[in-house]
């Protein structure tokens, strides 16, 4: 089936993807999620290795490589690259995350590619970047975690180091590849060239430490860890009412005084403990045993319907149960349905920003393996005595 784009906000694009594990089908998962026509290359089924997130029929899988079209081609086989390098004379991106040296073995970096095919936009992503002293080691999210400094701001303090429960860097960096594709095809219809854009799992993660880079770099702070309380906002972070556990978030000093007022508290306004964000600093740990001393009285559902409807951030803490019961994921969409022709119906959380034009749904599942390869191959025009042919020879 050809390409069925998912929005036709990118439908004129072309893909590559020759990417595997999280970061890389991130980045594609995010084009092809905006409508571009993603080509996912993957090595022929009896050779292929552990790139799979948990096999072509679990979960993870089938969320992360939807709306793509799968191609399988032996990169070990001259004739594959060269009929890998045919596909992409025709494309207009290549997102590849091998290790750094690889793509200039075989042939398919940048600068070769771009002598057949000057306007492509080629992205990298690695664990280190593309040179340096780290640019040969294998990466891994939760290294990226530990290294860009996330984990030493993150978990109880006294408790250790703590990695967050999802893959962040990897997330990050896969996202970050396709804003950095998206500036390049955007320049390329001023400039009329491609070019050769890279990014790490430890640059979007060092990036993603955001105000914490700022105070040191700025202030020459080191953050420690908060735990569940924010490091310079107080009071904000976790607190216990009487059935369970919240999430209230007190900036600046209007709401301050809005937050003690609708606490029943409104003398801590004053108190010179309290008053002001430095004095709060100092004693936090005072003021969150007695604002939970208060809490205890009522239960979730009071303190968060008084707190917003008094200006203060307030909501619950959820589980996924409950992240897709509360009405308002509903009410935003973010669920779309799709139907698998090997699974059958499937649900999926789709884009999290919405174009009122030209939207994104999702149109079609993971694919299989190798699913559209004579379909894809016979588009360069390839005929089927040479389909025949190549694929007795092991090429796909």
């Amino acid at each position: 089936m050809p390409h069925q784009p998912a929005s036709s906000a990118l439908a004129r694009f072309r893909v590559i993807d020759l990417t595997q594990v999280r970061a890389g089908p991130t980045c594609c998962r995010q084009l092809a999620d905006w409508g571009a026509d993603v080509i996912q290359v993957q090595m022929p089924e009896h050779m292929r290795g552990d790139d799979t997130l948990g096999g072509q029929d679990g979960s993870d899988y089938q969320y992360t490589h939807r709306n793509k079209r799968s191609i399988t081609l032996n990169l070990k086989e001259p004739e594959g690259i060269a009929t890998l390098k045919r596909l992409i004379a025709g494309a207009d991106v290549v997102v590849e995350n091998f290790r750094p040296d690889v793509k200039f073995r075989l042939g398919i970096d940048y600068e070769s590619l771009a002598k057949d095919n000057p306007k492509l936009v080629y992205a990298s992503i690695s664990g280190f970047g593309q040179s340096g002293p780290l640019a040969t080691r294998p990466g891994f999210d939760q290294i990226a975690q530990g290294m860009g400094g996330l984990m030493s701001v993150t978990g109880i303090p006294g408790e250790g180091p703590m990695r967050v429960g999802i893959p962040i860097a990897d997330l990050c960096a896969g996202i970050f590849a396709a804003q950095g594709i998206l500036v390049a095809l955007l320049e390329r219809e001023s400039s009329g060239k491609g070019q050769w854009l890279h990014t790490s799992l430890l640059e979007a993660m060092v990036y993603m430490m955001d105000f914490q880079t700022s105070r040191f770099l700025i202030d020459g702070e080191v953050a420690t860890q908060a735990g569940n309380f924010h490091p310079t906002s107080i009071p904000t972070g976790v607190y216990k009412a009487r059935d369970g556990y919240l999430n209230i978030a007190v900036f600046g000093s209007k709401i301050w005084e809005r937050f003690c007022n609708i606490l029943g508290a409104p003398e801590w306004i004053e108190d010179p403990r309290y008053h002001d964000k430095a004095s709060r600093d100092v004693n936090r740990d005072s003021l969150n045993a007695q604002i939970n001393e208060r809490l205890a009285a009522q239960d979730r559902s009071h303190w968060i319907t008084q707190f917003n409807e008094g200006g203060v951030a307030c909501g619950l803490i959820s589980d996924m149960r409950e992240v897709f019961a509360e009405p308002q994921i509903a009410h935003l969409g973010m669920v779309k349905e799709v139907v698998s022709a090997r699974m059958g119906p499937q649900k999926l959380v789709g884009q999290p920003v919405q174009l009122e034009r030209t939207p994104s749904t999702i149109a079609r599942a993971a694919p299989r393996r190798g699913e559209h390869t004579e379909e894809i191959l016979r588009e360069l025009g390839i005929a089927d005595t040479d389909l025949a042919r190549m694929k007795a020879t092991g090429v796909y």
